[in-house]
């Protein structure tokens, strides 16, 4: 057998973290976060991030390892995450990965490459000015000539991704498509035994569930934890952390251009767009086992550990008989 995984994802306030630490006191696991927001430091509430209490004592790895101010990305995930399952391995503990940033976890699940590029922001001005002037076709030929791959994925209008393509090309020397060539393309992943969980709920109660977080958030103190960021002169335009839903929304509230009752609409709002986003992602990840995520909480345990017996047994099998 390979290095064993437990993979648990769905969309936000699915219970996923829930399950992560059920399964883990089961089965004498450690958790790893595959979540892209819950790594900055001092951004708990708006993360839903999980508490000391919620942990009950189960070690959990990928969260807070930045400051809101740094960068961070799939390539640096994707090297964290394998190299923490392969240390929770090596204890002889159960690796359990948990989130609902779906590149994130393929990334991880997958071979998959990134490009370690940096950014050029006077390159990005010079790119951006051409396309106001010239329009944006005039890059998009620029990208077809030097990467037809990824010029036949991106629309000519979508300049943003264009330019992030050309600036690859620059900052590298290799297209930005031999990067992420195997995306989605690879069948074998990288653990085996694999049991990957997907938790899904009907429609009206992950809304409900949403709805009840958001309240929830603005009684533990979202606003001001949002407002403290915003004091620290972290903008949505210009640091990565702050475009995560339940702080960008507070951008119009602290200008003078929104109420708070607005910027709280707005958060429901945007996290149920994005739950849906989120279920698009994973519903073409073919080995997903899905769980109905709205049974009683001791009965998804169950039949979550049910199916990695299975899992375990299928591997045997198949080792055998190599």
């Amino acid at each position: 057998m390979g290095t064993a995984l437990i993979c648990i994802v769905g969309p936000t306030a699915s219970g996923k973290s829930a399950l992560a630490v059920a399964l883990a006191h089961a089965l004498d696991g450690e958790v790893i976060s595959a979540d892209s927001m819950q790594v900055y430091r001092g951004m708990d509430i708006g993360t839903a991030k999980i508490t000391t209490q919620e942990m009950e004592g189960i070690p959990h790895h990928g969260i807070d390892l930045l400051e809101p101010q740094e960068r961070y990305s799939a390539f640096y995930f994707q090297d964290y995450a394998r190299r923490s399952i392969g240390e929770v391995a090596e204890r002889g503990k159960v690796p359990i990965l948990c989130g609902g940033t779906g590149l994130f976890v393929h990334s991880v699940l997958f071979p998959m490459a990134f490009t370690a590029a940096g950014e050029d922001k006077a390159l990005r001005a010079d790119l951006a000015r051409e396309a106001q002037e010239r329009g944006p076709e005039s890059l998009h030929q620029r990208l077809q000539a030097v990467d037809p791959v990824s010029a036949a994925r991106i629309h000519p209008n979508n300049v943003k991704r264009v330019i992030r393509a050309l600036e690859v090309y620059a900052l590298t020397g290799q297209p930005m498509s031999s990067f992420d060539e195997g995306a989605f393309e690879e069948p074998e992943p990288l653990y085996r035994p694999l049991l990957w969980l997907g938790l899904h709920l009907p429609r009206e109660e992950l809304v409900r569930r949403i709805d009840d977080r958001v309240e929830a958030m603005m009684e533990a103190g979202l606003a001001q934890e949002a407002q403290r960021l915003w004091a620290q002169g972290l903008r949505p335009e210009t640091h990565t952390a702050m475009q995560g839903i339940g702080y960008k929304q507070f951008a119009p509230y602290f200008t003078g251009n929104a109420t708070l009752p607005q910027a709280v609409e707005r958060i429901k709002i945007e996290t149920r767009q994005f739950a849906k986003r989120q279920m698009s992602w994973f519903k073409r990840e073919k080995l997903i086992r899905w769980l109905d995520a709205s049974q009683d909480p001791q009965g998804l345990v169950s039949q979550a550990l049910a199916l990695w017996e299975e899992e375990r047994e299928h591997q045997a099998h198949d080792d055998h008989r190599r």
